[in-house]
């Protein structure tokens, strides 16, 4: 099936759209001695929803290319024993509401000509449309080549790329709700949330699609995710009323209200992995993959 560019909707008026940086998976034990702390024990827990997406996305892929990534799923980096994840940085954003409001019709599609238009404004925005870009086209040459470890390597980086960019937090100058009185508001969702929901996230992708046009592709993403932002805010906002604090009462009700939305958010990023995925195989001839 050939994947067109609607914007996604809103499943309901009422409910936001979770950055979807994050899934509940429990976290991996601690090496002897205690393990990550500080900075590399955060970045362990960012990741959960990169792991849990990747491993969905291996659903979504027609036999032939499923039975390929089945076969070396533990050698998928954040898939592994001991699971590694590229490193986390403010590029992995994209404010692009600093440059124009929603739905961003007069926006670039090429860096370069983002940096034109719009000069110092464009400056620290983040690279996440382009990093998306530039890694399918890795996992294209990847694929060319049939080189195994640079697919699967390739392959788990764009799948982190992809879950970033189904992150209505991570397109908007207010990622942090530092605009909105909501200060903390990424820490609250992307990392404490996924706790809070525990093993009740399940995730359930459609099948990949070949993409007509990968790279405006990535831009139909931001649009169907961008629209959430508002909802995202707000019922924050509704579940922090008459709460003391951000304890037990506040997380529970806050995975009441946006659980199912997670799941939905995180289930669309495995597709779309799936998509590029599947689309790199295909314009490579379909290479048969050992």
């Amino acid at each position: 099936m050939t994947r067109h560019w609607a914007v996604r909707a809103p499943l309901s008026a009422a409910v936001l759209f979770l950055a979807a940086a994050v899934a509940a998976q429990p976290a991996a034990p601690r090496p002897p001695g205690g393990g990550p702390r500080g900075s590399e024990a955060r970045e362990r827990v960012l990741e959960l929803a990169h792991q849990v997406t990747v491993s969905a996305a291996i659903d979504t892929l027609p036999k032939q290319l499923k039975a390929f990534y089945k076969a070396h799923r533990m050698e998928i980096p954040s898939l592994a024993l001991e699971p590694e994840f590229p490193v986390r940085g403010p590029e992995r954003r994209f404010m692009v509401d600093r440059l124009l409001p929603f739905p961003f019709r007069e926006l670039p599609r090429s860096e370069a000509e983002v940096k034109a238009k719009f000069g110092e404004r464009a400056e620290g925005i983040g690279r996440l449309p382009w990093l998306v870009q530039e890694s399918y086209a890795r996992l294209v040459d990847a694929m060319k080549a049939a080189d195994k470890d640079k697919i699967l390597a390739e392959s788990d980086v764009l799948g982190g790329l992809v879950v970033d960019l189904n992150s209505a937090l991570n397109l908007t100058e207010n990622y942090d709700g530092q605009k909105t009185g909501q200060h903390g508001l990424w820490v609250r969702l992307v990392e404490k949330l996924p706790q809070a929901l525990g093993g009740d996230l399940k995730l359930s992708p459609d099948a990949a699609n070949y993409l007509d046009n990968p790279k405006e592709y990535v831009f139909s993403i931001m649009l169907g995710t961008y629209v959430w932002l508002d909802n995202t805010l707000y019922l924050e906002e509704l579940t922090r009323r008459s709460k003391a604090g951000y304890g037990d009462p506040y997380f529970e009700d806050l995975a009441r209200r946006v659980g199912p939305i997670l799941r939905e958010r995180l289930s669309r990023a495995a597709e779309d992995t799936g998509s590029f995925w599947y689309t790199a195989w295909s314009l490579a001839g379909r290479p048969e993959l050992k």
